[in-house]
């Protein structure tokens, strides 16, 4: 009798499992991912996904997206994370923010997965290798490259006979030039960002390092050169005074600048990788055809160096299927998915063999000059506590160009309160 129960049960069983839905019986491991919002083009990165799911059909992966700035995506993201929340298995997350995350315990190292950093970064630029290795340990894998580029009207340039200027002195004065030769009122000579958003951070760094100066040691020790950063400032307030930078520029955000250089209304501009594409295809740009790229200017005597920006993918810590999820990073970051994102939105490679690939360089031609930009491009403070180091330096740089603050007064206040933070 008990063996024939146990049949029974057997049967009963082998029977469940016939009727129960292709899915039911394939065991299937859901993924779930947060892509950013619309800068990060989580409608390629779904597209990544699909094609990562077609052949790992025992793989689901949702799609979270939000927060249009990297300041709101870290506020949601430090807040899910700091519940340890297990809902979201991993995340695309700024260039800055690896060692802050990695510093606290939101992110798994990466090295059990994808080996030793020496060899699982070798393919890539040495400053995103730098920046995604914390104490040793892979914090996280490129994505996407990102650098901020000095657009230009080269229709404007060449109708002046202007050639491209090397300094920032020599930017003011073509400006000016060209300004007063188009007389239009409404023509801004340069666009930075000078609102207290991430951009402005940027803006603080690009004429500072251009002077030959580093804001950190190896180890994120603050080495602020004061003279160099009232000399950067100080720059750009004598661009407002001759009519090149426009006077409300701490109120400039970066789409800010997009909007107007594609409106006609700038010669020069200092923005991301991204607006290339809005100048060029956006229905309402009066600027097609019409722009060039350059490497950004120096301070006289100095050497151009450029912000460089761009997304990782972190494993989240909290994450209950870390393997699945590590395997799905290493498509994410590797050369078939760079060249699918660089051929299908632009954006930036992270290792250089992708920028010369026949096909990259047929969809996007100007990659070919933007991978030196790229190459020598810096990276902005590495610090646990990057969130501070950040809202320290816009918010004082914006009160600078809002000459709420002399730049002696910003620069003293930025090294006093960096001391305490990056030790």
């Amino acid at each position: 009798m008990q063996r024939r129960h146990k049949l029974l049960g057997l049967l009963t069983a082998a029977l469940l499992i016939g009727t129960m839905a292709p899915d039911d019986a394939m065991a299937q491991t859901k993924l779930r991912a947060f892509a950013g919002g619309s800068g990060q083009r989580p409608d390629l990165m779904r597209k990544l996904f699909e094609q990562y799911q077609a052949r790992n059909p025992g793989i689901t992966i949702e799609v979270e997206t939000g927060g249009a700035t990297s300041e709101l995506q870290r506020q949601y993201l430090s807040t899910v994370l700091n519940a340890k929340d297990s809902a979201i298995d991993l995340y695309l997350i700024d260039i800055v923010n690896p060692a802050q995350y990695a510093g606290a315990g939101w992110i798994e190292p990466l090295n059990a997965y994808l080996g030793e950093p020496a060899t699982a970064m070798k393919s890539y630029l040495p400053v995103y290798a730098a920046a995604n290795v914390i104490d040793g340990k892979i914090a996280a894998m490129p994505a996407f490259a990102d650098s901020m580029f000095m657009y230009y009207r080269r229709d404007l340039l060449d109708k002046h006979k202007i050639a491209e200027p090397k300094t920032w002195d020599e930017l003011a004065a073509a400006a000016k030039k060209i300004q007063q030769a188009e007389g239009d009122v409404n023509l801004q000579g340069l666009s930075i960002q000078g609102a207290p958003i991430e951009g402005a951070v940027c803006t603080f760094l690009l004429p500072y390092w251009s002077q030959g100066k580093e804001f950190n040691d190896a180890s994120g020790k603050l080495t602020l050169d004061k003279a160099a950063a009232t000399k950067g400032l100080n720059q750009w307030l004598a661009m407002v005074d001759q009519g090149v930078i426009k006077k409300n520029v701490a109120e400039v955000k970066t789409p800010d600048t997009v909007n107007e250089f594609k409106a006609g209304q700038v010669v020069f501009a200092v923005n991301w990788g991204f607006a290339w594409d809005r100048f060029k295809d956006d229905a309402d740009s009066k600027v097609a055809g019409k722009v060039g790229v350059m490497p950004l200017p120096a301070v006289s005597g100095g050497k151009s160096a450029t912000c460089i920006g761009g997304w990782q993918w972190a494993l989240s810590a909290f994450s209950k299927n870390k393997a699945e999820a590590a395997k799905l990073v290493k498509f994410l970051a590797s050369p078939e998915a760079s060249k699918f994102l660089a051929v299908e939105g632009s954006l930036l490679p992270t290792s250089l063999p992708v920028y010369t690939d026949p096909d990259v360089v047929k969809a996007v031609p100007w990659f070919k000059d933007a991978a030196a930009v790229v190459a020598a491009g810096r990276s902005r403070p590495i610090s646990k506590d990057y969130g501070q180091v950040s809202d320290i330096i816009r918010t004082t740089t914006s009160a600078v160009l809002a000459r709420t603050k002399t730049p002696d007064e910003g620069v003293a206040e930025i090294e006093g309160r960096l001391r305490r933070v990056m030790r």
